[in-house]
């Protein structure tokens, strides 16, 4: 028989965010979070999210064991501002048996229908910038910190209780050497002279942090039109800049600005954490912080995290200047993998944009919507 528990107390909580350690243990391919960061993000004092969002967490228990979790999430800025009656849910773990997966899939429903919500669609977070999508292909792939990893059982989990695929979403890579300089370099000098604009790169957080702001009103802007996108909120922006901004290595931040230093495109690239994560094992002291301040510093693979270009700069060749102040950083820094965050199937423009480096799709990951009405 299976039991759902709600989480109310902070070792609920801890259960709740350590589940996937036990269930992905054997996994070389599972990479951990840092166990004290995933319980902090789900703590309404200090998420800012929760401003404009709620939250239920839920494990399922068999014979005293826990074999299953979930976040059921309402976001109010989606539903009141957009109009999108959508039951989100995520952090959907749990062991190969239907009836466990059910029951937490019923319970994000019994919600949904609470709130007189249409549909639920996950796996998601709470916004843009969570992880999202079910690995569907590349499960011998390492994970990394921005994507959730899953067993290859998952996807049948979805079909059997009836949900229907939503958005596909692609993983691509490719090797640095694929990088042919000229492809870049004289068209990054023609744009530069045709619209005025110039690139800024950094040494220190600090030049960075009077920009951040600017950067996620142009992030906003960017993806607006996207039916799915949720703008940055101003609290949003401040507890981004404090928790991420000072970890990412500055001279992975490009910005490029107009001949009034106003933004117009900017890029944010991360060192791969993935193993360092793994030796890790979810918590910080007291050695994984030595391993995560090692790939910071050595960590020869790069995730592409954000790129933001402003739509009346959008298909003028802006990316041939980022390319081209990567490309000079990389080559110092010995980079050989660079590796794409999840991009929508549908988004050509973005294919268009990587097609000269040769990438390969190594992951593909979904969304499963179903009806609640």
């Amino acid at each position: 028989m299976i039991t759902l528990r709600q989480v109310h107390s902070k070792s609920d909580l801890k259960k709740f965010v350590k589940f996937p350690f036990s269930l992905y243990k054997d996994s070389p391919y599972w990479v951990p979070p840092i166990i004290k960061e995933e319980m902090e993000s789900f703590n309404p004092e200090k998420n800012p999210v929760f401003q404009n969002a709620e939250a239920s967490f839920f494990l399922a228990y068999k014979d005293k064991k826990i074999v299953g979790r979930v976040a059921a999430i309402i976001n109010w800025l989606e539903v009141k501002e957009q109009q999108l009656k959508k039951m989100r849910f995520g952090w959907f773990d749990f062991v190969d048996d239907f009836e466990v997966s059910k029951a937490l899939l019923d319970k994000v429903a019994e919600i949904g229908k609470q709130h007189n919500l249409e549909y639920m669609e996950g796996p998601v977070g709470f916004s843009n910038l969570d992880k999202v999508g079910v690995l569907t292909e590349g499960f011998d792939h390492i994970g990394n910190m921005i994507t959730w990893y899953n067993h290859p059982y998952y996807q049948s989990h979805y079909e059997k209780h009836g949900f229907k695929k939503e958005k596909e979403y692609l993983e691509n890579k490719f090797l640095f050497a694929n990088a042919d300089p000229k492809i870049f370099y004289k068209a990054n000098l023609l744009i530069k002279k045709r619209y005025g604009l110039r690139e800024i790169n950094f040494t220190n957080s600090n030049e960075i942090m009077p920009w951040v702001d600017k950067m996620f009103d142009l992030f906003n802007s960017t993806y607006s039109a996207l039916a799915s996108f949720v703008k940055i909120t101003d609290v949003q922006k401040e507890y981004f800049k404090k928790k991420y901004i000072s970890f990412i290595n500055p001279e992975y931040i490009k910005f490029i600005v107009d001949s009034n230093d106003e933004l117009v495109a900017f890029a944010i690239v991360m060192p791969s954490f993935s193993k360092a994560l793994q030796k890790a094992k979810g918590k910080l002291f007291p050695t994984g912080i030595f391993h995560l301040l090692r790939a910071k510093k050595e960590s020869k693979d790069v995730i592409f995290y954000l790129i933001g270009i402003h739509p009346n700069y959008q298909n003028k060749g802006v990316t041939a200047i980022i390319f081209n102040e990567y490309y000079k950083t990389f080559q110092e820094r010995g980079i050989v993998n660079c590796i794409r965050t999840p991009e929508l199937e549908e988004n050509v423009a973005i294919r268009q944009m990587w097609k000269h480096f040769n990438p390969v799709t190594h992951k593909r990951r979904r969304t499963y919507r179903k009806q609640l009405n």
